[in-house]
């Protein structure tokens, strides 16, 4: 019986009523992996982000990506909303590197996503590092409530903005049918917010997205009745300013609207001299979900067919909440599929010619959130920008981060060009986020048995020889193990290689070709360089072995690329890029729990915790003489 609920709420996209469900199911026999992952499933689309998380890693523990690989996808996105990009990065990169097989799910989607989501999250902290315009002001309890508020927009010190809420009830957050608000700014204060009338507002309908022409003589709404217990399907309903009354909307006409089609959001802007439209829909034609959309209006008042934003800005996934900003031909939009902090970014994309949108750029940090951040608006006096986000901070009802609050923030002036990017900010950035980049060695490698200092080998050959041991490892450590706890055993070797040996590779080969931009620019690089090892022998030992492997990384950096690095080494020409290494202390690690039994090579050698203490780290990189 809970199981046939459970269903029916996930069919119907109930997604609360399926997390109660399977709650209920998972207090009867919480082993059960199948119900963990449904219960993670649900949670996460309920918003209940940091029980999803518990769900999902627990399905990871035992299953480790054979029957559940997305599971290796959510708990990334899952990071990646917390804003831990770090950890986020680990779990797509996880996920990038599962085989594909035979599955429910487009697995080619995912896999291209988290791609992108690895390079996301890189991007992330570059730009909370780097902030662009002032902290956002977050808007008062007269606008913002424990429901959703959003789609503001500012027209001569009066707000308008949608909402779920009723304020003509006692409880000024009992949710209600969606209706658009304002409010006026007297004095430095939001006034009391009022319902715009029934010739806007239906009563038995949702009413949102409120936009106006140039002249403000026209409305243009969406009016959207629910599909399922999470979906709506709008259409645009547009409205006249005669003798000082808004008129009854009325439903707009093809091509703009289509039968079961949603077409919503609303948004005026003017291309090529001639006021646009522009909205989202998921009508044919377009990439996938929700797109961009715009149609040309003409003189008499009719509307072109709509034209599609094509695949720059549009993709597979959901992009919604159009503005044009005249001023810079440029179109703001949000979308979850763009290389963003997480959630709906916000996103620009300005118009070349010929219905060609550019390569979107992300709005930066703080405008954007690890959240949902949609409905950008700039008001009438062009000095202002509005949001809607349900980032931290925001006001919420039952559940963290459910719903949207309002924000605003001043912009620069929009007849001014805008502030260009700097590019070797980014990259040495991008180098700093990498460290400390950490490299691992199999015991007593390079040149086991030996108290050298140097040695010939690159890190790249120690990496490749260390990789043809992973069988030796994987039987080896689970060795002397039954059932559950040889499964995570096994589960814990390969993770080791994929999620620490593997990455720093791959971390160490991005280093250099960020290395090799920064010096094309007459950069001076400091790397500083430190080794540690497993306490297999005794300090002295252990410190020639560390300068051995630190000696194999100096070593990489003189081959790759065939040698292309060796002449920045202690470069002395002028204007040219140079490469300084430093060593600091190296040596065993402090407080080692890890055995130093010779004989007992299963925990000493074999078992990631030992492996894990045989490296040496990139733990710095500075720029400048």
């Amino acid at each position: 019986m809970v199981q046939a609920q459970a269903d029916a709420a996930m069919a119907n996209k109930d997604w609360f009523g399926a997390a109660q469900s399977y709650n209920r199911l998972y207090y009867r026999d919480s082993s059960d992996v199948g119900l963990q992952y449904n219960y993670a499933e649900a949670s996460r689309l309920n918003f209940d982000i940091d029980l999803a998380l518990r769900l999902y890693n627990k399905v990871a523990l035992i299953d480790n990506g054979k029957k559940y690989p997305l599971t290796f996808f959510w708990i990334g996105q899952l990071l990646k909303n917390k804003g831990k990009y770090k950890d986020a990065k680990k779990w797509f990169t996880k996920f990038s590197k599962v085989k594909k097989k035979s599955t429910k799910f487009n697995f080619d989607y995912y896999i291209k996503r988290s791609l992108m989501e690895i390079e996301a999250c890189d991007l992330a902290q570059l730009l909370i590092n780097n902030p662009v315009g002032p902290k956002l002001e977050h808007l008062d309890t007269t606008i913002n409530s424990k429901v959703s508020e959003y789609a503001a927009f500012e027209k001569d010190s009066t707000l308008y903005f949608s909402s779920l809420k009723n304020p003509s009830k006692k409880d000024a957050n009992d949710v209600s049918f969606n209706k658009i608000y304002k409010s006026e700014m007297r004095k430095m204060k939001w006034q009391k917010v009022k319902a715009l009338d029934t010739n806007i507002n239906a009563t038995y309908l949702h009413n949102a997205n409120t936009c106006f022409s140039a002249d403000y003589k026209q409305m243009i709404v969406s009016r959207c009745k629910a599909k399922n217990a999470s979906e709506y399907t709008c259409e645009l309903y547009l409205s006249n300013y005669v003798n000082n009354k808004w008129q009854p909307l009325e439903r707009m006409p093809e091509p703009v609207n289509q039968k079961g089609v949603n077409t919503s959001q609303p948004s005026f802007g003017e291309v090529k001299g001639k006021p646009v439209l522009f909205f989202a829909s998921n009508r044919a034609g377009g990439e996938g979900g929700l797109d961009i959309w715009y149609s040309f209006k003409n003189a008499d008042g009719t509307f072109d067919s709509p034209v599609n934003a094509g695949k720059a800005v549009n993709t597979p996934d959901d992009e919604i909440t159009p503005w044009y900003v005249n001023e810079r031909h440029t179109l703001f939009f949000s979308s979850t599929y763009h290389k963003g902090l997480g959630g709906f970014d916000i996103f620009k994309s300005e118009f070349i010619k010929d219905s060609v949108f550019a390569e979107p750029q992300n709005a930066g940090y703080p405008i954007n959130s690890s959240y949902n951040d949609i409905y950008y608006s700039v008001n009438k006096t062009r000095d202002r920008a509005y949001v809607s986000s349900n980032r931290v901070g925001s006001y919420f009802e039952n559940k963290l981060n459910c719903c949207n609050d309002i924000y605003r923030f001043n912009i620069e002036p929009l007849n001014l060009p805008p502030t260009p990017i700097d590019t070797m900010a980014l990259l040495t950035g991008q180098m700093k986020l990498l460290c400390p980049l950490t490299l691992y060695f199999h015991n007593d490698e390079p040149d086991p048995k030996t108290t050298r200092i140097t040695t010939v080998k690159s890190y790249e050959t120690t990496y490749n020889e260390y990789k043809v041991l992973v069988p030796q490892y994987m039987e080896e450590y689970p060795k002397g193990t039954e059932g559950e706890i040889k499964e995570k055993a096994a589960n814990r070797v390969e993770n080791f290689f994929a999620d620490s040996v593997d990455a720093g590779m791959e971390d160490l080969r991005k280093f250099s070709n960020l290395l090799e931009k920064v010096l094309l620019k007459g950069e001076t690089v400091k790397i500083t360089m430190k080794g540690y090892c497993s306490p297999l022998a005794s300090t002295d030992y252990n410190v020639n072995l560390a300068k051995r492997r630190i000696s194999s990384l100096r070593n990489y950096f003189t081959e790759t690329k065939n040698g292309w690095f060796v002449k920045y080494f202690n470069n002395q020409t002028p204007g040219e890029g140079k490469i300084i290494f430093e060593d600091v202390d190296i040596g065993e690690l402090p407080a080692s729990k890890v055995s130093d039994d010779l004989k007992d090579k299963r925990n000493s050698v074999y078992n990631p915790a030992a492996a894990s203490e045989r490296k040496i780290q990139i733990i710095a990189v500075s720029f400048g003489s």
